[in-house]
C-alpha cells in the first residue's frame, strides 16, 4: 500500500510539481497529513526536491520536482507496480473463466454441495 502511495505521488509530481499538498492527497484518496508524511519521506531520500513555484502568487507555495533518483525510484517502482496489476488481472481473468464455467454448466450450487 506505501509503496503504491509513493508511485502515485511521483507520478502525479512528475507531470504537475506545482500541486499541492491537499491537490495530491485528494488525487491519491490520502489525508494531507498523510501526503506531508510522504513528501517529506521522498524528499528525504533525495527523490524530490522542493523549489519555490514562480508563478504563483503566494510565494510561500513550492515545487515538488523529481530528481534524477527520484525519476529512477519511479521506473522501478512502476515496474513492480506493473508486476502486481498483470498478476491481480491474470488472478481476476482466471476467476472469471471459472465463474462463466459455472454458469455455462448450470451448477450454481456451493462447491461444498457439488460433491
Amino acid at each position: 500500500m506505501q509503496e503504491d502511495v509513493r508511485f502515485q505521488i511521483l507520478r502525479l509530481l512528475e507531470d504537475n510539481p506545482e500541486m499541492s499538498q491537499r491537490d495530491l492527497a485528494r488525487e491519491v484518496g490520502i489525508s494531507t497529513g498523510s501526503a506531508n508524511y510522504v513528501l517529506k519521506a521522498l524528499i528525504e531520500k533525495g527523490f524530490v526536491k522542493l523549489g519555490n513555484f514562480r508563478a504563483a502568487q503566494d510565494k510561500r507555495r513550492y515545487a515538488y520536482v523529481l530528481t534524477p533518483r527520484g525519476a529512477a525510484e519511479k521506473a522501478e517502482i512502476t515496474k513492480r507496480f506493473l508486476a502486481r496489476k498483470v498478476a491481480e488481472y491474470e488472478a481476476l481473468k482466471a476467476e472469471i473463466a471459472q465463474l462463466r464455467g459455472e454458469i455455462d454448466d448450470g451448477d450454481m450450487r456451493p462447491a461444498a454441495k457439488r460433491r
